[in-house]
């Protein structure tokens, strides 16, 4: 869908005549990637690379197989609801390898140009190679109920088969019900409770990439993003060609990802000998530019990340950097305490659901569920906690979450101003529009707490929190 009214996507024509061989391939390319991602939740962003690699796809084909793969898994909600209404089972009740085919097949008719008779064949082809001769025939016939609706149909069924307008919209926009409730109360929040339906399109648009260049190391490129300083456009091809090229001192990162660091290292009046940290720092995307930011004021970082083989990407993301950095494999919780009064500088970009992201990470809606948030939010309360004990007085931490769930976000800071004594509160807005090369629309908040919130529909950014806390 292109909105969460309920239209699909109209279809695209760079699908049309493609070679029937290559595009099974594709096809293929495709199950492969969802198939791990349901049964061994890979990440969709990390393993299609290497298919498209290890099947020798065409650059044309492997546009196919994205297309497919990251349509599939954001409208995954969307095709469940409509083949629990062709195939007349839950959803559960269907073998997962042939549900991912029909997810896939439900895709291709609804939204490509795929001819319906080799969608239908060729997912029921998938579904036969995976469970066997009588999956394949329970596909077909639910592929073909499928394909004798229109779109305009199938929204109508959607219709009369939800029980509450929240379920309706939970099947049209591909975004489980708990998360419909949570933004919305995020928005809510900022009195834009109407940007609702803009955001949950924003989530199921393919994002564009756009690259930092770490300041000192690398001079940024056109065309340029609308409101980091250091970041711009990748061009159409594989951006890790300009990455090896750069020999990582421009690299892949989000547009918010660079506002909510720089924020923390460009607030206030950096001075040389200051110590920063950042406490959670894998994969080392932000720690790369605090890294950047840090040499170019005569500042140190060092970086912490509990799981080793991330701290491994923290060491790689940190390879451009002419010093050496040092990076720690510790809980954050524990590194902090050892390190009480002793730094200038902290970033907590703390674990969390990652409903920021679901425009690069669909799959993570079907993840998690509202019982995660608690224990999520225990751990982000203590490690904002842990971090202040490690700041010096008169230090900043930054606390910044990949979402807007209101629980995650000022749910936590308010939970540790409590408890906490000799805080306060900087003005988090200010400090990202300071840094934005751009007037930048950030909301103020109903509860007057200034810290900040991006959105993918707003700032067609990443969904990234920002608190900026002093300790007094």
């Amino acid at each position: 869908m292109n909105d969460a009214q309920g239209r699909l996507p109209r279809p695209r024509r760079t699908q049309r005549d493609r070679p029937a061989p290559r595009v099974q391939l594709a096809r293929e390319v495709a199950f492969t990637v969802i198939r791990a991602t349901t049964a061994d939740d890979a990440y969709a962003n990390l393993l299609l690379p290497k298919e498209i690699v290890r099947a020798g796809l065409s650059t044309a084909d492997a546009a196919l197989a994205t297309e497919l793969t990251y349509g599939t898994l954001r409208r995954r909600g969307t095709y469940d609801a409509m083949i629990e209404i062709a195939s007349g089972r839950q959803i559960d009740e269907i073998d997962p390898p042939v549900l991912d085919a029909l997810r896939l097949g439900v895709h291709q008719l609804l939204a490509t140009r795929v001819a319906p008779h080799a969608a239908v064949n060729e997912s029921v082809a998938l579904a036969s190679l995976s469970a066997g001769k009588q999956a394949a025939g329970f596909a077909n016939a639910v592929l073909r109920r499928v394909s004798r609706q229109t779109a305009e149909e199938w929204d109508a069924a959607l219709a009369d088969a939800a029980r509450s307008d929240d379920e309706l919209l939970a099947m049209r926009s591909s975004h489980p019900v708990w998360i419909i409730r949570g933004m919305r109360r995020a928005l809510k929040a900022e009195g834009r409770s109407d940007e609702l339906e803009d955001l949950l399109e924003a989530d199921n648009a393919s994002p564009s990439v756009t690259l930092v260049s770490l300041p000192g190391l690398a001079e940024t490129a056109e065309p340029r993003t609308p409101y980091s300083p250091v970041g711009s456009r990748a061009a159409a091809g594989d951006p890790e060609r300009i990455v090896r090229a750069s020999g990582g001192a421009i690299r892949v990162q989000d547009e918010g990802s660079q506002l909510v660091a720089l924020a923390l290292s460009r607030v206030g009046n950096a001075a040389a000998g200051e110590r920063w940290l950042d406490l959670c720092a894998g994969p080392g995307g932000k720690t790369a530019l605090l890294a950047a930011e840090a040499r170019g004021v005569g500042a140190t970082l060092e970086a912490n990340e509990l799981v080793p083989a991330r701290a491994g990407l923290v060491r790689r993301a940190l390879e451009a950097l002419p010093e050496e950095i040092t990076v720690h494999e510790r809980d954050g919780r524990d590194f902090a305490e050892a390190h009480p009064d002793t730094f200038d500088r902290i970033l907590v970009d703390a674990p969390c659901t990652g409903l920021g992201a679901l425009r690069r990470r669909p799959e993570a809606r079907w993840r998690k569920s509202a019982s995660d948030i608690a224990q999520l939010t225990m751990l982000q309360a203590e490690l904002l906690t842990a971090a202040i004990g490690a700041l010096k007085p008169g230090g900043i931490v930054a606390y910044v979450t990949c979402s807007p769930h209101l629980a995650e976000t000022v749910g936590v800071v308010n939970e540790v101003r409590d408890k906490v004594a000799n805080i306060s509160l900087m003005d988090a807005r200010e400090a990202i529009r300071d840094v934005s090369r751009s007037e930048i629309d950030i909301a103020e908040r109903e509860d007057g707490l200034p810290v900040a919130q991006l959105w993918p529909h707003r700032h067609q950014t990443d969904g990234m929190f920002l608190a900026l806390i002093r300790k007094e």
